[in-house]
């Protein structure tokens, strides 16, 4: 039986209702070190008694085996649960830093017959492109999208790294339920174009990483030092080198907020971004990733903590001091094109 603890919004105008908090999956199965997949399994099961119904993953998150293995939780909570997952990128698994991005139809209608095989459904909820290809125009990838929606194979479709005007250009060919985006008290660039496009259009935003990759948490202050060798942040120019000294930094006025309401400071990045719906006048469901119970219990109580203007304006400056970019290569972000 659920308990449902969370509030819900709504993804887009015609989308569905899911809890203001959903859950990033990839973690159970790739980039970020060792897995447990038994407390994986439990923090599925435990987010859904907390009320979180939105579950991402992708295609690209371990060639395919994150889906797997979500695959008998889905099936075991299909009516209670909204299944999102993506298409376009893959990573080659003997370069784990390149990336290979294709918007094309065929592959595309590749992508969504084993996603759907993988998931062992017959329908995905939320089918989101996952990075985008500036040499195929991106009206003719979501009249492809749109087509599997007429087909019964998607229900609702979302973008993710898009620039506002592609967000538009895209509108005008199906409804866009959600574009997820990178958004942190670490990463703010999608408020100057993609916010206030999906504003506008009704749009969901769904942020990734709202914990900054862990680096919110405080729970690591040098990825090249702290974090194993096969967590895919050792090579994030922000969590390295002089780069991550300069932004453990940052965290001061976190930890600040944080004591002032017996938080964690990662409950104060994630309430932080839970009220950018209030703010930027949106649906804003963040999804923070995490494979343990304790983690999800921690991240949905956030939903709870209320910041002041004061406090918002003691976070405020933080974005703009970061050092090094998001990723290596910013070209496949929005930032990169916008």
């Amino acid at each position: 039986m659920t308990d449902h603890t969370l509030p819900t919004a709504r993804l887009g105008d015609g989308g569905p209702e899911v809890g203001v908090q959903g859950l990033g999956c990839m973690g159970m199965s790739f980039a970020y070190g060792p897995t447990d997949a038994d407390a994986s399994r439990a923090t599925l099961e435990r987010a859904l008694e907390l009320g979180v119904t939105l579950y991402d993953t992708a295609d690209a998150y371990g060639a395919g085996e994150n889906e797997r293995f979500l695959s008998p939780f889905f099936k075991a909570h299909r009516d209670e649960v909204v299944i999102a997952t993506k298409f376009a990128l893959s990573i080659p698994p003997d370069d784990p830093t390149k990336r290979i991005i294709r918007n094309d139809e065929p592959y595309i209608r590749q992508a969504v017959e084993a996603s759907l095989r993988r998931l062992d459904v017959d329908v995905i909820d939320l089918y989101y492109m996952h990075r985008r290809d500036p040499d195929v125009p991106i009206d003719e990838t979501v009249a492809v999208m749109a087509d599997l929606v007429r087909e019964g194979k998607v229900k609702h479709l979302g973008l993710s790294e898009v620039t506002g005007d592609e967000l538009r250009a895209a509108q005008g060919v199906h409804p866009i339920a959600a574009v997820q985006s990178e958004w942190s008290l670490f990463s703010r660039d999608i408020e100057a174009g993609v916010v206030p496009a999906a504003r506008e259009l009704g749009v969901a935003l769904v942020p990734y990483s709202p914990l900054g990759r862990g680096f919110l948490t405080g729970s690591f202050a040098d990825a090249e030092k702290d974090l194993t060798a096969g967590d895919f942040r050792r090579q994030q120019p922000r969590f390295t080198g002089d780069n991550a000294a300069a932004n453990a930094a940052l965290l001061a006025p976190v930890r600040t907020v944080a004591e002032a309401h017996g938080a964690t400071l990662g409950q104060i990045a994630l309430a932080w971004a839970q009220q950018r719906a209030r703010v930027h006048g949106l649906p804003v469901i963040p999804i923070p990733g995490t494979r343990k119970p304790t983690r999800v219990e921690e991240n949905t109580a956030a939903t709870r903590i209320v910041l002041t203007e004061e406090e918002l304006s003691l976070l405020e400056p933080i974005a703009g001091k970061v050092a090094g970019d998001r990723y290596a290569d910013m070209t496949f972000t929005s930032a990169g094109r916008e």
